[in-house]
């Protein structure tokens, strides 16, 4: 959900720069702004707009719409439900993709040799399934004798997801270990 909103938001903003790009370049070829002291839309102009019949109600449904865009646009930011469940191959049986994170990230956290792990399971179409494992090492262990281990792990989750075609993408960082200071 959260990289559909980022295309969105994405699209959204280069969609609005575009329009102001294409507007400032009407402006600029179509020679309205000659000098510095003419407007846009001069008074005696913008009164024969206003006669037209048509102008004030498609200026108000403009405004109307685009805030009511903007307005729902705002709202789905602060979004964060649980998504919808994930049907399983038994009759009536669903899980949610955060427990399927959460049961992954803990059987990779049992792994020899890993500090922390964490998981999420991101539904991409009705029958694929993203599953991202980020795991941090322990500073002593090595990724060439963890990294077996933690390709069993994504291979079970790609197992468990049953009705799903899952893809595992893996990232593994070396935990953090400070040294002591000596003052």
């Amino acid at each position: 959900m959260r990289q559909s909103r980022t295309a969105l938001n994405r699209f959204g903003l280069g969609g609005t720069g575009l329009a102001l790009v294409l507007a400032g370049g009407w402006v600029a070829v179509s020679g309205t702004l000659t000098a510095g002291h003419h407007a846009l839309l001069d008074t005696g102009r913008l009164a024969r707009l206003r006669g037209e019949g048509w102008w004030t109600p498609s200026v108000l449904a403009a405004a109307i719409v685009l805030s009511l865009l903007f307005g729902c646009w705002f709202l789905a930011q602060f979004r964060s439900g649980p998504g919808r469940p994930l049907p399983l191959p038994a009759p009536g049986g669903t899980v949610r993709a955060r427990a399927l994170a959460e049961a992954v990230a803990l059987r990779a956290g049992t792994v020899p040799g890993v500090a922390r792990s964490r998981a999420r399971v991101l539904p991409r179409s009705r029958r694929r399934l993203e599953v991202r494992l980020r795991v941090w090492l322990a500073p002593d262990a090595s990724p060439r004798a963890v990294l077996p281990d933690l390709c069993a792990v994504a291979a079970e989750a790609e197992e468990s997801a049953a009705p799903y075609r899952a893809h595992t993408r893996l990232r593994v960082s070396a935990a953090a270990h400070r040294k002591p200071h000596v003052r």
